[in-house]
């Protein structure tokens, strides 16, 4: 039952799917974004972006050893020990008893795009994201969107 919990948290986290939201996730989400500041936030990117580098067809793109990743891995589990079991003890009580590992994941991947949007804030990773706009035929995008 534990690995599977931990298991969950790490789908929320990185997952693209809507997670079913109830009060009490959205208090324990509430509770796991006022428990976490700039530098929590961005590890969780920073284990984010590592995770996802894991795969076969992005790993080539990045330059993490096994060591950068396991260091990751620890500061990670570091964070989600402490937010569930001091800083919102209380509120995941409250979700696994109501919500269970649904509402467990709901408030996890609250925490993700927290993260993930604390990062997209920046200035430079706002002006990579939209570098790709000038090469984009403009002229067929707006035949699309006029007509």
């Amino acid at each position: 039952m534990r690995f599977l919990t931990i298991f969950l948290l790490s789908l929320a986290i990185l997952s693209p799917h809507a997670a079913i939201a109830s009060p009490t996730s959205d208090t324990l989400g509430t509770c796991l974004k006022d428990n976490t500041n700039g530098k929590d936030r961005k590890a969780l990117a920073r284990w984010i972006f590592l995770a996802i580098s894991a795969h076969p067809e992005i790993r080539q793109l990045s330059v993490a050893t096994d060591a950068i990743r396991l260091d990751s891995d620890k500061g990670t589990a570091v964070l989600v020990t402490r937010l569930l079991t001091e800083n919102c003890r209380a509120e995941t009580r409250a979700v696994v008893a109501k919500d269970g590992n649904p509402g467990l994941f709901s408030a996890f991947k609250l925490l993700g795009e927290v993260a993930m949007t604390e990062l997209m804030t920046d200035p430079g990773v706002s002006a990579a994201i939209s570098n790709y706009a000038q090469f984009v035929d403009k002229k067929k995008i707006e035949e699309v969107l006029t007509k």
